[in-house]
């Protein structure tokens, strides 16, 4: 005996169960795909950037130097500032600073009228090791990118000074078609986050100086970025000190990546755009780091300060006189050139105190200077 056929409500019954479980098998699939490949736009933006590099534009004005500064407060430092400044061509230049949020720079803040009114207007709290540095330095891009003629942009901060008169830094800078930035790879500190990949894979992790110097397009590609940066403010974060009110939740504060920002977007960023062969992959800021305090005391490998008295002309010149830099991680030795000459590898140095920058002044590294007009009651900033 045959056995009969369903009824057709029940065929439907059957057919729809599978057209759902499809569908939610799909679905899955989809969502699987979205957590472990990077998205379609990150590679598409990528690629773009890339190719904003290649093909930029070329400016036929006469270039400026942008001196981007990134400040806590007032420019100690402006009254040496002030002084390299009058040696050059106002055509040559243009200053943005970042400072605290409301902060102006006018008479009564500054002894230098050229950092008058050149504050950022939208600027940022800033805190160390925090991602509120890398905003702020995109900040400080951006708006010297509203100016065409703005063909070098030139990180500092407000402990930084020149080593060399405006006009020599000047031709140094656009002596070079490429951009100056520290950067190699970083094998032993584990400041990595899985958690970044795979927007950010592990063999694009850079480190390097936040000291950077960069032509027009590496500028743009900084501060367009919108790729890499909220993958750093998601995943790149300061470990906290240790609070003994916080009992045992202090072992899991510890555990998170200690990542300092500041030494890593920059670089890293470049290295996703395949253009670290186009860099000179070195600082142009000295520093000089504490390398004989212990691992475990909280000053090791941090920056030395330059006072007034190990700021002479013998240790200026032995900064001048460095010509190359060697990166153990990577066995790497930089030599400092330029259209294949040999070229001093530093045109900056920080971390120096207000004495420290006087007698750099007073031995004449830009000119004839009088140092008693610092010792005036006639100025007070707020």
């Amino acid at each position: 005996m045959s056995k009969k056929a369903p009824p057709p409500f029940l065929r439907r019954h059957v057919v729809w169960r599978i057209l759902f479980a499809l569908t939610v098998t799909v679905a899955v699939f989809s969502l699987l795909r979205l957590q472990f490949q990077p998205d379609i736009s990150s590679t598409e933006s990528i690629a773009r950037a890339r190719y904003r590099v290649a093909a930029r534009d070329i400016f036929t004005g006469r270039p400026k130097v942008a001196f981007l500064f990134l400040v806590r407060r007032e420019l100690p430092l402006d009254f040496l500032w002030g002084s390299f400044f009058e040696n050059a061509d106002v055509e040559d230049f243009s200053i943005y600073i970042h400072s605290t949020p409301g902060f102006l720079f006018d008479e009564s803040t500054t002894r230098s009228h050229f950092f008058y009114g050149r504050q950022l207007k939208n600027s940022i709290k800033v805190a160390w090791g925090e991602s509120s540095m890398i905003q702020a330095e995109k900040l400080l891009f951006t708006a010297a990118l509203e100016d065409p003629a703005n063909q070098r942009f030139v990180l500092l901060s407000d402990s930084c000074v020149p080593l060399y008169n405006f006009s020599y830094i000047y031709h140094y800078l656009m002596g070079s078609p490429r951009s100056f930035v520290d950067s190699f790879l970083d094998a032993k500190e584990g400041r990595y986050n899985p958690k970044m990949s795979p927007v950010i894979p592990k063999n694009k992790w850079r480190k390097g100086s936040q000291w950077i110097t960069l032509i027009r397009s590496y500028a743009e590609v900084i501060a367009d970025d919108e790729i890499i940066f909220p993958v750093f403010r998601k995943f790149c974060k300061r470990r906290p000190p240790l609070d003994a009110k916080l009992g045992k939740l202090n072992l899991k504060l510890q555990k998170q990546h200690d990542c300092i920002p500041d030494e890593h977007y920059m670089q890293t960023l470049l290295a996703m755009l395949d253009l670290e062969g186009q860099l000179e992959r070195r600082t142009l800021t000295y520093t000089q780091w504490n390398q004989s305090a212990a691992k475990m005391n909280d000053k090791s490998w941090h920056p030395m300060a330059f006072s007034y008295a190990n700021a002479g002309p013998r240790q200026i010149k032995r900064i001048k006189d460095i010509n190359h830099i060697y990166y153990e991680t990577e066995g790497r030795t930089e030599w400092c050139r330029s259209n294949l000459t040999s070229v001093p590898c530093f045109l900056f140095a920080r971390k120096f105190s207000r004495g420290a920058a006087m007698r750099l002044l007073s031995d004449g590294v830009f000119g004839p200077f009088d140092a008693s007009a610092l010792l005036t009651d006639s100025f007070h900033p707020r």
